[in-house]
């Protein structure tokens, strides 16, 4: 599928970047893929990373908030994968006039140049945040997931393409609670902060989050929502796994933090599909055929919801100390 095209991927520096990256230069073969980006020197750190694919890696410095950028840049393009974001929670709480320019004001941009260069399909990267969102950051990706839904609806005989791929922290992120753990037990510290005793996340790798991507360029027709059936896990045990038998106070909730990652809203559930890995919910739109729904999925029961508090697959103590070894936890 991606042999022979041309890929860009906003904020293609980052983890899920160069992940992806690696993953599309090992299993096909690509005419090139477009790395944009705001910061060169991440680009000089992954030219150095990617040597041996210099012929088919272009860095493009550039901000999704410049619409003239992208149309050079989207140029001869096949696919976007649109990753870059203002992330940082508490950074948008503060800056919420930045994160609208970024998160939103960047959508519509990526949305405009895509349909005026004729690109054939844009995935975008969302998350658990956008879901009943309690913080701006979600804000802002609960509108730019919107926008991307409703971009099927003018990219008439282009046949552009618009797709959402949702899941929440990649174990090990930055800013995520693994990493927070680590630093705490590698400077000598005895006792984990818990927020709440009863806050569970949904566990996902790096590689699981690129290969959901992989399958939404392969299978989405326009407007459809892509989520991984993935296991769930207590924070106390992920507490437990890393320094066993240690004190876990519980410190409180933090502003804009939810006790639960949730992907799938009850609301939701009437337009959503389980397949046997994933979860698709389709657009509720005047635009889309009812009946055009992605072959070997069966529709959810009424009421449905998927979070990782109510999760039918958990991870235990001792499968969560083995997965956290597959953790880069150095970088």
């Amino acid at each position: 599928m991606l042999n022979d095209k041309a890929i860009l991927i906003t904020g293609g520096t980052g983890s899920f970047g160069k992940a992806f990256t690696k993953y599309v230069l090992t299993h096909y073969n690509p005419k090139k893929i477009i790395i944009y980006s705001r910061d060169e020197y991440k680009q000089f750190i992954m030219q150095n990373e990617f040597k041996e694919y210099k012929k088919q890696l272009r860095f493009f410095i550039g901000d999704v908030r410049d619409k003239e950028r992208l149309m050079r840049a989207f140029e001869g393009v096949d696919y976007v994968i649109h990753a870059a974001a203002l992330k940082q929670v508490p950074a948008c709480e503060y800056n919420p006039s930045e994160a609208i320019k970024t998160n939103v004001n960047g959508a519509m941009n990526i949305i405009d140049a895509a349909l005026d260069r004729g690109v054939k399909k844009v995935v975008a990267l969302s998350t658990d945040k956008a879901v009943n969102p309690v913080n701006l950051y979600g804000g802002t990706k609960l509108v730019s997931d919107k926008l991307f839904i409703a971009a099927n609806a003018y990219s008439g005989g282009k046949e552009t393409c618009f797709s959402i791929v949702r899941y929440g922290n990649v174990a090990g992120s930055r800013g995520s609670v693994i990493p927070f753990f680590h630093n705490i037990i590698k400077n000598g510290g005895t006792e984990l902060p818990i927020t709440d005793y009863r806050m569970t996340r949904f566990w996902i790798s790096l590689q699981q989050g690129v290969e959901l991507v992989i399958k939404a360029l392969e299978e989405a027709e326009g407007g459809e929502t892509f989520i991984s059936k993935i296991p769930s896990f207590k924070i106390t045990d992920l507490a437990e796994a890393m320094l066993p038998g240690c004190n876990k106070p519980e410190v409180g909730i933090r502003e804009g933090e939810k006790l639960h990652e949730i992907m799938v809203t009850v609301e939701d559930s009437m337009n959503t599909y389980e397949y046997e890995k994933h979860f698709i919910v389709y657009p509720h739109m005047d635009w889309r055929n009812r009946s055009q729904v992605i072959p070997g999925g069966k529709k959810v029961a009424e009421g449905f919801s998927y979070s990782s508090g109510n999760n039918t697959e958990w991870l235990s103590v001792e499968e969560i100390r083995e997965l956290i070894k597959t953790v880069d936890l150095e970088k």
